[in-house]
């Protein structure tokens, strides 16, 4: 929120900054931190119009193992497969569920969306930083918007103090907006790939246990 209390329109923000990159002839380069495939492929077939992209992909929130290789694996084959204007390159980072765990310390029990959530943004999106600012990158951003479960008010304000921080522009984004959440369900379906279940980590994993669970419960009960 703004200081009059005004809902930012990032979307109108992220075309506002597009538009002048354009005028000025350029192509920049961005850093773009992605959660899964399914929901980079909406993003990456948004931004390679306009940016040269390398895909971070640093999770180390992501649990077991053989999930967070899963994912990899179609992130991967999802920059194969997709066609774009501008190349994509990919790049992953250190799967280190031990730093996500003591990140999140104390706050386990957190209901998803709450602090633990907002702790885990602001991990994945400082390794997004510090890498784009490290290696030259015009811009950095993350995927993370594009969940309707995701508080992109939240996400934004991260980056923007991480921008300040790191002296690197942050991409401020909505991708859910223009229908963006839907087009990437729509280009799951055409490149099947694997859409996961929970967000990620052994927290967002047991709390969608315990919803199916009592969706369950409460079929057998009108049964």
């Amino acid at each position: 929120m703004t200081q009059t209390g005004q809902k930012v329109n990032y979307q109108k923000k992220l075309e506002e900054i597009i538009a002048a990159q354009q005028k000025e002839g350029k192509v920049p380069k961005l850093l773009l931190h992605s959660c899964c495939a399914p929901c980079s492929s909406y993003v990456l077939e948004y931004l390679s119009e306009y940016f040269e992209i390398t895909v971070l992909y640093y999770n180390p929130n992501i649990s077991p193992a053989s999930e967070y290789e899963a994912r990899v694996a179609e992130q991967k084959r999802l920059i194969e497969e997709l066609p774009v204007k501008h190349p994509v390159a990919f790049l992953e980072g250190v799967y280190e569920p031990e730093c996500f765990y003591r990140a999140v310390a104390g706050q386990e029990d957190c209901p998803e969306g709450g602090e633990r959530c907002t702790v885990c943004y602001e991990m994945r999106l400082r390794k997004a930083a510090e890498t784009a600012a490290r290696l030259g990158f015009a811009f950095f951003t993350t995927t993370l918007s594009i969940s309707p479960l995701k508080n992109a008010e939240k996400l934004n304000a991260i980056g923007r103090t991480l921008s300040e921080e790191y002296k690197v522009s942050y991409l401020y984004s909505d991708f859910k907006k223009k229908n963006g959440y839907q087009r990437s369900v729509e280009l799951s379906v055409q490149y099947h790939l694997y859409r996961q279940n929970y967000c990620g980590c052994i927290f967002s994993k047991e709390e969608q246990r315990k919803r199916q669970a009592e969706q369950e419960d409460g079929m057998h009960e009108t049964e």
